[in-house]
């Protein structure tokens, strides 16, 4: 025992901790992978500080309405999916004024999207993904290729931009998102 407390006890050092923590703390922040999640990816218009004042004509507007049950208001008709939505905006957009009930011409064409506040997610998604479908359909047939390849024209080569500009020429997705509602009836 008095051989003990004679020489002490032993200590550690710890002039090197810093250093190691600091080794563990770069390694950690080298090899994480961070998820990097893309989001809706949506074009949105310029912005302009003046107020549009010019009103759509009832005609060019086709409108969809996702209360909170998720049940769709189509056009004035309710509807529990959108099981064939994408070819009806399809023949709204190019209809070009021959039905009186249709838009006048595809420039003049909006298509509204209208949500109660308390709208699923999944809903909201799969009738905005209803509308853009339509839109790349129409852009695929101007091009000549399907709608899937149209997605993927790579916009930084020229013969991409030109393809993808020229379908999309005087037909430009015109999608209105409302802000939600408290309570949308349907």
């Amino acid at each position: 025992m008095s051989y003990l407390r004679k020489r002490g006890s032993a200590e550690v050092s710890t002039s090197s901790m810093a250093d190691i923590a600091f080794l563990l703390l770069t390694f950690f922040l080298m090899t994480t992978v961070i998820n990097n999640h893309k989001g809706l990816v949506m074009l949105l218009p310029e912005w302009n500080p003046s107020i549009p004042t010019e009103k759509i004509n009832d005609r060019n507007l086709f409108t969809i309405h996702v209360n909170a049950e998720n049940n769709f208001l189509i056009e004035g008709i309710h509807r529990d999916n959108l099981l064939g939505l994408h070819k009806e905006i399809k023949e709204f957009i190019l209809n070009n004024g021959m039905k009186t009930t249709l838009s006048d011409s595809p420039e003049k064409a909006v298509v509204s999207l209208k949500t109660d506040r308390s709208t699923n997610h999944q809903a909201f998604i799969a009738a905005l993904d209803e509308i853009q479908a339509a839109y790349f359909e129409i852009y695929a047939e101007r091009a000549g290729i399907t709608p899937k390849q149209f997605r993927e024209l790579d916009l930084n080569k020229k013969e991409g931009r030109k393809k993808y500009d020229q379908a999309r020429e005087r037909i430009p997705m015109n999608i209105s998102v409302a802000e939600p509602s408290n309570h949308i009836g349907i």
